[in-house]
């Protein structure tokens, strides 16, 4: 799993690495049991502090996604949930954004707004 950040984006590094972690839990790039870097390590390939790293666990673990374990790092816990009619909704979003060349961060804010 590949996991990047942009220090110049609005959303807080905590919630990009969190974002990141969930979207790849959901799309089954993810699976149950497979283990998440370290937080000191994910920091230095991110060139972040741990305490970020620590608090997008925190908050997966606070979740259910993932579970921290003392000397084993956080594994990520099996899902009792299904996506695929939520990855088939966003594939039909993201095909009628395309086809309106609506940018990707405008569909993201369509999403936010419609959820709140």
């Amino acid at each position: 799993m590949l996991i990047r950040v942009d220090p110049s984006a609005e959303a807080p590094l905590f919630e990009q690495l969190s974002t990141a972690v969930r979207a790849a839990v959901i799309s089954g790039e993810a699976k149950a049991g497979e283990r998440l870097p370290s937080a000191r390590e994910l920091a230095e390939s991110l060139a972040i502090n741990v305490h970020t790293v620590l608090r997008a666990y925190q908050e997966l673990r606070d979740e259910g996604l993932i579970e921290l374990r003392r000397g084993r790092g956080a594994v990520i816990v099996a899902s009792p949930r299904s996506y695929d009619a939520l990855n088939a909704a966003i594939a039909v979003a993201v095909a009628e954004a395309k086809k309106l060349d609506l940018p990707p961060a405008a569909l993201a804010a369509l999403i936010r707004e419609a959820y709140q």
